[in-house]
């Protein structure tokens, strides 16, 4: 966890719900892709995995004009942190989360966790509940995906932290492909209800904690009381199609509740009641 979330929102939308100062999103980036990204970065996507380009939020001083000060800007990150310190970007894809057990001391976080602190938008996260009695055709326990969002239908708000990694063979360091931007989501226990379907989930804040997460002078002491647990009741989650398995799903449909007629052993996050045998 988090392995797979939605990122339904267009820029435009980002931009006034999370008072953005400079959109950057239509930025040319770096990535790590093999083929062209679909949907497109910056276009809603209902399946975002690791290593696509996805929407984040942090504070930063333009790179043109330093003097300007730090503004909140909107930009297409990389899913999975490649520390600058790498000697390649291969281990990127093994870091899409961050531990809040342990993120004050790895080295691949720690020094984000001081200064490049950032919010990833969503509508909300997919989780695999493994079934207590159903199997797979295969004999093992049964995966039933669902699907996480927030009850008052605002955007989920991940805490993350973010990287850029230089590549070495690009001489010129104003070329956009010399520089690589990447990003990580903080987890922590999920909440009561919650860990029927998963033990982890994303840490989210609320919007009157996101001026002291992104600032880049409030240091990693004061940052990380933010990630403390916060009250139960934020989230509703429901079964989905077992299609957003496949990262080569997409679309609105992925978010559908599946009729309860369908589901085989499933528990019901609320109840703790076996759903379907």
């Amino acid at each position: 966890m988090c392995g797979r979330y939605a990122a339904t929102a267009n820029p435009d939308e980002l931009v006034l719900e999370f008072e953005v100062d400079d959109d950057r999103s239509a930025d040319v980036g770096r990535s790590v892709l093999v083929n062209p990204q679909e949907p497109p970065p910056g276009r809603p996507d209902h399946n975002i995995a690791p290593t696509k380009q996805a929407p984040v939020v942090l504070v930063r001083a333009p790179r043109e004009d330093r003097e300007a000060g730090a503004r909140r800007q909107l930009r297409l990150l990389t899913w999975g942190l490649v520390p600058s310190w790498s000697k390649d970007v291969r281990g990127g894809a093994r870091m899409i989360n961050a531990r809040v057990e342990s993120v004050a001391e790895k080295p691949a976080f720690a020094r984000a966790l001081a200064t490049r602190r950032c919010l990833v938008p969503a509508r909300g996260w997919y989780e695999w509940q493994v079934s207590p009695t159903a199997v797979d055709a295969k004999g093992k326990p049964r995966k039933q995906p669902f699907f996480t969002e927030r009850v008052d239908g605002a955007s989920v708000a991940m805490a993350g932290l973010y990287e850029f990694w230089r590549d070495p063979a690009v001489t010129d360091p104003d070329d956009p492909m010399a520089w690589l931007s990447t990003f990580t989501v903080v987890t922590g226990p999920a909440e009561p209800g919650l860990d029927r379907i998963h033990d982890r989930q994303p840490l989210v804040l609320e919007r009157d904690e996101w001026d002291t997460w992104l600032d880049p002078t409030v240091g990693a002491a004061d940052a990380l009381p933010l990630l403390a647990p916060h009250p139960a009741g934020r989230f509703t989650a429901r079964p989905v199609s077992r299609a957003v398995s496949s990262n080569r799903s997409n679309g609105p449909h992925l978010l559908d509740p599946v009729p309860p007629e369908e589901l085989v052993g499933v528990v019901d996050p609320m109840t703790g009641e076996v759903v379907g045998g």
